[in-house]
């Protein structure tokens, strides 16, 4: 009988947070932590990502580098 392990919460939102962060770079053809260091400046990480990870997780890849490109974007810019 095979043993299932579970992983915690937190360490499943970390894995989603880099693949949010690996697929926006992607889009955007730059590296990982070009977008890694913008997405902190801004705090798009504790402030956006994590807080809605129950809804982000449930869309395509795709879709959720074009909003973070998005939500990127506008953040800088309210904070020029």
């Amino acid at each position: 009988m095979e043993k299932l392990v579970e992983i915690p919460r937190t360490q499943v939102m970390m894995a989603f947070v880099a693949t949010c962060i690996e697929s926006t770079a992607r889009l955007l053809n730059t590296t990982y932590q070009e977008v890694y260091n913008r997405m902190k400046r801004v705090g798009m990480i504790e402030r956006y990502i994590i807080p809605h990870y129950d809804t982000l997780h449930t869309e395509s890849r795709e879709s959720i580098a074009k909003g973070m490109i998005e939500c990127l974007n506008q953040w800088e810019k309210r904070d020029e």
